[in-house]
């Protein structure tokens, strides 16, 4: 499974950005996917959680009801729809796979929020 994220940016404080993650290879055996994000200087943090069907979703509590993750099988993508963007969620995300047991992990793309 390959993971390669896309959408990030700089935007200013209120704004808001969508990340792609589309993966490729052994797609069909890919489970629960989600978004991590790592600032300057922290330890990786989940940010968001979404079920092999989408049906069930979890968040950080530093982004609820900011933030939306959202998948679309068919084209073997996931997204994160955030809003109310704030200079706190400065970080480099990145998507997460499991699939047949092993965790898969994208490159990274770099989210900056100017104040």
């Amino acid at each position: 499974v390959q993971l390669v994220e896309s959408g990030g940016g700089l935007v200013q404080a209120g704004g808001s950005l969508k990340l792609a993650c589309a993966a490729s290879g052994s797609t069909f055996s890919i489970n629960a996917m989600g978004w991590y994000r790592q600032a300057p200087g922290k330890q990786r943090e989940v940010v968001a959680g979404i079920t092999s069907d989408g049906s069930r979703t979890n968040y950080a509590d530093s982004v609820k009801g900011r933030f939306i993750v959202s998948r679309d099988n068919a084209k073997n993508t996931m997204y994160l729809q955030m809003n109310s963007l704030k200079p706190e969620d400065t970080a480099v995300y990145y998507c997460h796979a499991v699939s047949r047991g092993s965790r898969y992990w994208g490159q990274g793309t770099q989210v900056t929020v100017s104040s």
